[in-house]
């Protein structure tokens, strides 16, 4: 193992501006990782197979060794689930025997496949483990999707959640029969997910939270048993609150510990601390919580997909991710209430999982793209593997630089401030950027689009407006019936300060956003008149075909956003970009996948139409492949080329 060392450094070219081709190259992007035993398992979403994810896995601490792939071509492992996904594969490890399950996008059913691990393995070998079976396909191919699964291997069988005709339910298929058709074993009043299994197997906790909510607005930790058929019966509610509460919780990824008590983190705090709770079988009441670790700070994130987690254990110790003020870094919690942040340099952290002493997680920072940061807990020792070489020098990079400025109602928020490269101390063009989400967060880890407009001149802005993750519960909630309105001013507050403080040029003010972030930024246009030139891709512009068109899973979250439909129906028709076109007055560059289910690309046109026949400078590309979301990598390039070659024309610059 190397300590503390990057794997792959090496001498690159003198600093010239960043090639859109470089910064958006097809780049394998990591999701999932979970150590098993002596392996390190992740899943790998490759752009240049047209975005199809696959499994890999090498020994642990081994990262100078190709990974073997267990599910190549055609397997790619993806789950539809309430339109977002994740939580696609399955594992279990049993001596030298592994057993995966995972959901093929090829028909969405559940598939498996055993292997057994070779002796004698040499670290110069490709080949750890041997297929003693070809896939298997478990399911039918019916209307329904799964995902977010376990292997009960007591009962010898497969959980996981099927979401079909509108609804969630917890379903099981076994492990040696085909083409089965799934069978219910709870049915949840509306959304539910993140189950575990106990330590004995006899019992589970799982999350459930109910329209109009999301799942970080409000959400129950529930625990049950299983009886002789395997069913989950003696539901009890164990924390989190329903859409009715009068203070409103949420709770996120449980786990099950080995002496019988469950962490979770939920937020009545104001922010996602970590409780510890000991379900008692014959008590009718909740048993009290444990608040761990009480901190002003979040130890969760907003779940939008399945297989998140923030937190996990190895023995008696705990470990977690926290995010303070934007900056994530990793704690073990040890006995007697005992906290250490452990030592590495990474601060945009995600999918953390422990065992035996180790640990992984998704890392990068500000020097660092990307990769699988190894972690020897008892050395203190750790290795960091991204998904390709540096492409550039330290100090050709833009170092992002935290500051907190007045927002929407005086309320302090936060950005990230990017200077240009080699700036000459004049003002100078600036992005604003707005996430998407609307509930993310702007993170630091290098971000090779930004260090593209940086090494061009260009400042950058990345704006964490209200609503955005990471500073507790009330900052997200700064947003509540608030959208278009609260980010729309925080955007334009963040290029106004740096105006004000020379580093940013009045006439030279751009901003664009995706999806979420590209509402926001038509809504900037039509209600500032800050910026003087605009990129939005696949943006939101109709906030009433919204209430018609979107999806179950974000069916009801225009509720916290806007108010209810109808009886809001003012502020839908006050806050939609589409129906206040003739407010905009500078040109306005737009990206369309016609694939896309979310934003219709009619939707698009009518308001470039809108613009056009006001005389804007108004350019519309559209992609006959592409989605809500573009995946390909070559699409990326001609976006972000065309971006700057929009600006450049009409900023004069």
């Amino acid at each position: 193992m190397k300590d503390n060392a990057m794997h792959g450094k090496q001498c690159l070219k003198p600093f010239k501006p960043l090639a859109a081709s470089l910064a958006l190259e097809a780049v394998p992007t990591f999701k999932e990782p979970r150590l098993i035993g002596q392996w390190l398992l992740w899943l790998e979403q490759r752009p240049n197979e047209g975005g199809r994810t696959s499994a890999f896995i090498r020994p642990w601490g081994l990262n100078e060794v190709a990974p073997q792939e267990l599910t190549p071509a055609p397997i790619n492992l993806r789950s539809r689930v309430h339109g977002y996904g994740g939580g696609v594969l399955s594992t279990y490890l049993d001596g030298d025997l592994l057993l995966l399950a995972w959901i093929d996008d090829c028909n969405g059913c559940l598939w498996t496949q055993s292997w057994k691990v070779l002796e004698n393995t040499k670290q110069g070998q490709q080949n750890w483990l041997r297929p003693i079976n070809s896939p298997t396909c478990l399911s039918t191919n019916e209307h329904f999707a799964l995902a977010d699964g376990l292997i009960d291997m007591r009962r010898n069988r497969w959980i996981g959640v099927m979401e079909k005709d509108g609804r969630d339910f917890f379903v099981s298929f076994f492990l040696n029969q085909k083409n089965q058709t799934p069978l219910v074993i709870f049915r949840p009043q509306d959304f539910c997910g993140y189950g575990v299994l106990s330590p004995d197997g006899d019992h589970f906790a799982w999350v459930e939270w109910q329209q109009p909510s999301m799942p970080w607005e409000e959400s129950q930790l529930w625990w049950g048993s299983f009886n002789n058929e395997g069913e989950i019966q003696a539901q009890k509610l164990l924390l989190g609150s329903s859409p009715d509460a009068s203070r409103p919780t949420s709770v996120f990824q449980p786990i099950w510990l080995s002496n019988g008590e469950i962490l979770v983190a939920e937020d009545s705090s104001g922010w996602w601390n970590l409780v510890q709770i000991a379900p008692q079988v014959d008590s009718a009441i909740a048993p009290p919580c444990r608040r761990i670790w009480p901190i002003e700070a979040d130890l969760g994130m907003p779940q939008w997909v399945y297989g998140m987690a923030t937190a996990s254990f190895s023995g008696d110790k705990i470990l977690s991710l926290r995010c303070q003020e934007g900056r994530w870094s990793i704690v073990l919690l040890g006995n007697e209430g005992l906290v250490t942040e452990l030592d590495q340099p990474f601060d945009d952290l995600a999918y953390l999982c422990a065992d035996q002493d180790r640990l992984v997680a998704i890392a990068s920072n500000p020097l660092q793209e990307i990769g699988l940061l190894e972690f020897d807990i008892a050395a203190g020792t750790w290795q960091h593997t991204p998904a390709r070489q540096p492409v550039l020098d330290e100090e050709h990079i833009s170092i992002p630089e935290s500051f907190w400025f007045k927002g929407f109602g005086g309320e302090l928020t936060h950005a990230w401030y990017y200077p240009p490269i080699n700036w000459d101390g004049k003002p100078a063009p600036l992005l604003v950027k707005s996430h998407s989400g609307p509930t993310a967060m702007a993170g630091i880890g290098l971000d090779l689009v930004i260090q593209f407009w940086t090494s061009r001149g260009w400042a950058v802005v990345d704006v964490n407006y209200g609503g955005s993750t990471g500073f507790g519960r009330n900052y997200r909630e700064r947003l509540k019936g608030g959208w278009g309105v609260v980010d729309v001013f925080d955007c334009a507050a963040a290029a106004q300060n740096l105006v004000s403080v020379g580093k940013a040029d009045q006439e030279c003010l751009a901003i664009e956003g995706g999806s979420a972030g590209g509402f926001t930024t038509l809504a900037a246009l039509c209600f500032t008149d800050v910026f003087r030139v605009a990129a939005c891709r696949y943006a939101v512009s109709d906030l009433i075909s919204m209430t018609r068109e979107t999806h179950r899973f974000e069916a009801g979250y225009l509720d916290h956003l806007l108010g209810s439909w109808p009886e809001n129906r003012q502020k839908f028709l006050d806050r939609s970009p589409l129906l206040h076109a003739e407010e905009i007055n500078c040109p306005v560059i737009f990206f369309q996948g016609m694939k896309d289910q979310v934003v219709p690309p009619e939707q698009t046109e009518r308001i470039a139409q809108a613009l056009r026949s006001k005389n804007i400078p108004v350019e519309v590309h559209t992609f006959a492949d592409e989605g809500h979301g573009f995946r390909d990598s070559q699409v990326k390039i001609k976006v972000l080329e065309a971006t700057e070659k929009f600006f450049r024309k009409y900023l004069d610059l």
